[in-house]
């Protein structure tokens, strides 16, 4: 077996929290929910703020040498689903033909009352 890799990516910004951006175990990356907080999108609506978090996800793939073919799962967070059409356009734009396994959970909020979604993702990294 081999030992857990505990990841945070200085591009993403210091972490405050009892978390790490990602962890990787074997040939799987698991990143840790990705928000847009502290981005420009953060008072935006849904579809900005999920840009925002491809962004960021984008910059973890860039480290790992991985793309977005290699996306196994989401699970998104979202607290309303009234912009659910914006948001699936933004997930279709990234994900092209390579649509992972997801799971849309509607949630009363997130830690900053200004946030709308969360994401978190699942990368074969082999």
């Amino acid at each position: 077996m081999k030992k857990l890799q505990r990841i945070n990516y200085p591009q993403l910004g210091e972490v405050k929290a009892p978390y790490v951006h990602a962890v990787k175990h074997n040939d799987t990356l698991y990143v840790s929910g990705l928000t847009a907080f502290g981005t420009p999108a953060q008072r935006e609506g849904i579809a900005a703020q999920a840009e925002a978090i491809f962004y960021q996800l984008k910059q973890i793939t860039a480290v790992e040498n991985i793309t977005f073919d290699a996306l196994i799962k989401v699970t998104i967070f979202v607290t309303s689903l009234n912009e659910l059409t914006a948001l699936r356009e933004v997930l279709f734009s990234h994900f092209g033909q390579n649509l992972p396994a997801s799971s849309l959970v509607q949630v009363n909020g997130l830690f900053s009352p200004d946030l709308h979604i969360e994401i978190e993702a699942v990368f074969a990294t082999a």
